[in-house]
């Protein structure tokens, strides 16, 4: 399977063609360059994946570990080293299937929403750096490979959340992301040291005896690769740039959301399972807490924002903590060690990708018609939209969890595994899914069926400071006012309602350059093809016999849906959809609600951004980093300009000695033979 090497060639040759050649490539060219580079890449990874499983399994039972290219990079010492290779197993397959494909119904989406935007060819060359960088990490041969990739991941999300340059919210949003993430990533390269120092290796299969005589450090090195993997997959407390990264284009949002940047969290605890179970049980179960608490409480949040990008992306959050808690309630106190968490957390990963994915891209073809992200200025837009209104319509189902779509198969595996662990984290997490289903079917209902805005109901107008939240700035805390930019206008009456005349959303500043836009239509077909498909890949692919493919000790798994826990989730995930239309049927919200204490606190993120801003401001900045300035310019360069000075006034003093005059220096010299020749006579 050496051809594999062209997965992580062909995009690295896509971003310096397309990033290189700049404007001198026209939009199109480079737009379809780009998408037809992944499409090649797509095929590759589904013809590796064919090739891989339908090779079958071994005489033990396991599908093989293959490496088609592997050499040494960097020597160490005689036993450490740095290799660079491609290593294919159950996941690494997988992911590559769902990245190649995420990433290709991106691309070709992107044809039609960035269409006319400023910077297109270096779009679409980020879009390849994406890409290279997310599919290097999953193929890495080891955990210093996947660093060096991990940082390519974070550098690439920067520039893609940034893309919008001249927009101040983006930078600030693309700075937020890079410096927490990195912030992040320093415990992730401890860990690895650590790991790499005991475990004398930077593989992923160490010997085991080396890890055992390692003793706590190895659970030491593994909790520290979790804090990097918490950074990346936007866990509590690092969860706060996840949200303002909806400042970039929308198709990005897809992309990062689905199947890369926010899932490598989940990834790297899959791919050093073996490791966590064995030496580190403990830190495992910690990381499940972790998953629970931040599912919730991003959950909760997400059920009072507004902006339908944020609402997904909270959702990401809490679906991200699924994934992990998935994996945390994984004990070895059976033959097949956390089968079930770890099978169910690696097939949710599989299907929340695809059903993301077309939230996201459902989202862009609804901001492309209205020009706002706000659920306010929208409504009644099944009618004109028919397409995007069913694709959104089968997500929601299967993110909630109704069957027979591909949510309800994975997630009740989860819930299945996680009250098998603990009652308590079972029920914790089948609320947190009842969450689920209330907030996506708000937002279905406030998006498609709530009745359209009526010429003069003229929104309330607020704005938002990036990477801070909007709660105390919106008048009377009112759970659909908008947090983007001034409004001017209202909406058109039934059948489908007049766009607004200013562009709110982020991702499209190109909607605004008119005042009168037609109403609202459905996309091109550029956009509404992917959305066909992943709708399409969303009802059938909880079908999947995936333990068959995926599982904790490389052996079949044989999942059983537990009806229990499955009757119980589906009536929960209706009773919630039941509410949230109820609660919102015509559109509005009982006032005093909107003014309680909770609600305030939950619509302001619980106050998260404050405290880093307080703790950054007033706490670091003022009560640390002003300090050690003054101590730096007072007495590091104080000391340094008197020894400048002290040296600068005995040259002074002395540079006669050095005057070059030869009457002097026979003077000089002949006092000095004279001195000496006085004090040997005298001694």
């Amino acid at each position: 399977m050496e051809y594999t090497v062209l997965i992580l060639v062909l995009p690295f040759l896509s971003f310096l063609l397309l990033g290189l050649g700049g404007k001198s490539i026209r939009p199109r060219i480079a737009g379809m360059a780009g998408t037809a580079v992944l499409a090649v890449v797509t095929v590759l990874s589904y013809v590796a994946a064919f090739e891989y499983f339908g090779a079958g399994r071994g005489a033990d039972g396991k599908f093989p570990t293959l490496m088609p290219y592997d050499m040494t990079w960097l020597p160490l010492n005689e036993t450490l080293h740095i290799g660079v290779g491609i290593l294919l197993d159950p996941i690494s397959v997988m992911m590559l299937v769902v990245i190649s494909t995420v990433s290709f119904m991106v691309h070709i989406y992107s044809l039609g929403y960035m269409k006319g935007e400023k910077g297109f060819q270096r779009y679409y060359a980020f879009l390849s750096l994406f890409t290279l960088s997310m599919t290097g990490l999953v193929v890495a041969t080891n955990i210093f490979q996947t660093y060096i990739f991990w940082e390519l991941v974070g550098v690439s999300s920067y520039l893609l959340i940034g893309f919008y340059y001249t927009k101040p919210a983006a930078v600030a949003a693309s700075k937020k992301a890079f410096v927490v993430t990195r912030f992040a990533d320093l415990g992730f390269l401890a860990g690895i040291l650590i790991y790499g120092y005991y475990a004398g290796t930077f593989s992923f299969t160490p010997p085991m005896h080396v890890l055992a005589a390692a003793g706590g450090m190895i659970p030491l090195a593994l909790g520290l690769m979790f804090v990097g993997g918490a950074g990346k997959s936007a866990m509590f407390p690092l969860h706060i740039w996840l949200p303002d990264a909806m400042e970039g284009p929308t198709p990005v949002s897809a992309l990062i959301h689905a199947a890369t940047m926010v899932v490598a969290g989940v990834y790297l605890v899959a791919r050093m399972f073996p490791l966590f179970i064995g030496f580190a049980p403990d830190v495992l179960h910690w990381a499940g807490y972790v998953g629970a608490f931040t599912s919730l409480f991003a959950a909760v949040i997400a059920c009072v924002q507004t902006d339908i990008k944020r609402v997904l992306a909270f959702s990401t959050i809490s679906q991200i903590g699924f994934m992990i808690v998935a994996l945390g309630v994984c004990t070895s106190d059976n033959p097949h060690a956390g089968g079930l968490g770890y099978m169910a957390s690696m097939f949710h990963l599989f299907t929340h990708a695809m059903f993301k994915a077309l939230l996201f891209l459902c989202a862009g073809a609804i901001i492309h018609a209205v020009h706002s992200n706000e659920m306010k200025d929208m409504g009644g837009l099944w009618k004109c939209m028919p397409v995007t209104h069913l694709t959104f319509l089968v997500a929601c189902l299967a993110i909630a969890g109704i069957p027979p779509f591909s949510g309800f198969f994975s997630k009740d595996e989860i819930l299945a595994a996680c009250f098998g662990f603990s009652p308590v984290t079972g029920t914790v997490m089948l609320l947190t899914a009842g969450l689920t289903a209330f907030y996506m079917f708000r937002l279905y209902y406030n998006v498609f069926l709530k009745p359209a805005r009526t010429v003069g109901e003229a929104p309330q107008a607020t704005t938002q400071v990036a990477g801070r939240s909007s709660a105390l700035q919106a008048a009377g805390y009112d759970d659909t006012a908008p947090s983007s930019v001034p409004q001017t206008a209202g909406f058109a009456a039934a059948p489908c309602p007049a766009p607004q005349t200013v562009a709110l959303d982020a991702a499209a500043p190109h909607a605004a350059s008119h005042n009168a836009a037609p109403r609202p239509h459905e996309a091109p077909a550029s956009m509404t093809v992917p959305l066909i498909f992943l709708a399409a890949v969303t009802c059938v692919a909880g079908f999947i016999p995936f333990g068959a493919f995926v599982s904790s000790n490389g052996e079949m798994y044989h999942a059983h849906l537990d009806m229990t826990v499955a009757v119980a989730s589906v009536c929960v995930a209706v009773a919630a959809i039941g509410i949230a239309i109820v609660m919102y049927k015509g559109g509005k919200r009982t006032p005093a609600l909107r003014r309680k204490g909770l609600y305030r606190a939950v619509y302001g993120r619980f106050y998260v951004d404050e405290v880093y801003q307080f703790v950054t401001h007033r706490i670091i900045f003022n009560c640390i980093s002003t300090p050690v300035a003054w101590f730096d310019r007072h007495v590091v360069d104080g000391f340094m300009n008197l020894l400048a000075w002290v040296t600068h006034a005995a040259g002074h003093r002395i540079k006669g000695l050095q005057s070059g005059a030869v009457q002097q220096y026979s003077i000089v010299f002949l006092s000095g033979a004279l001195a000496l020749i006085i004090i040997l006579l005298l001694i």
